[in-house]
């Protein structure tokens, strides 16, 4: 079997790889955090991360089967070499939506924001928690 070669499909794939390289190299963008969900008894966990956004810049929005985040990171650098200065800022906005497995109190949850971390407490609504049930098997014949 007789390939033909084309040069033009090379250029064009060489192309591609710098064109991507370059993207990479552009200021950073936010990406959607990680998230994490631990769920316990009586509520559910929600751990975010959001480095380098205020707490100001942070909405949260919690209902009873869901919880949406919204923030907005803004950075500016300057600096000042031989009588020039360099100047750059970048702008980051993502919002993401986490669906829950369980009901909760809306009205009762809590919120704690240190170092970039975000931590929600979701407190189950009581007819989600865990009950413990004894079950009676009475008399076992064999």
């Amino acid at each position: 079997m007789l390939a033909r070669y084309n040069p033009w499909e090379e250029m064009n794939a060489v192309t591609r790889q710098l064109d991507s390289l370059f993207q990479d190299m552009q200021a950073p963008t936010f990406r959607t955090p990680a998230a994490e969900l631990h769920e316990t008894d009586e509520a559910v966990h929600l751990k975010l991360e959001l480095p380098g956004v205020d707490a100001k810049d942070v909405d949260i929005e919690v209902t009873e089967n869901a919880v949406k985040v919204v923030a907005e990171r803004k950075a500016e650098s300057k600096t000042e070499e031989n009588g020039r200065t360099r100047s750059e800022f970048y702008y980051g906005k993502f919002q993401r939506v986490i669906p829950l497995r369980t009901r909760i109190q809306n009205t009762a949850v809590t919120a704690e924001y240190k170092d970039g971390i975000l931590n929600l407490t979701l407190p189950k609504s009581e007819a989600e928690k865990t009950k413990v049930v004894k079950v009676n098997l009475g008399e076992i014949s064999a």
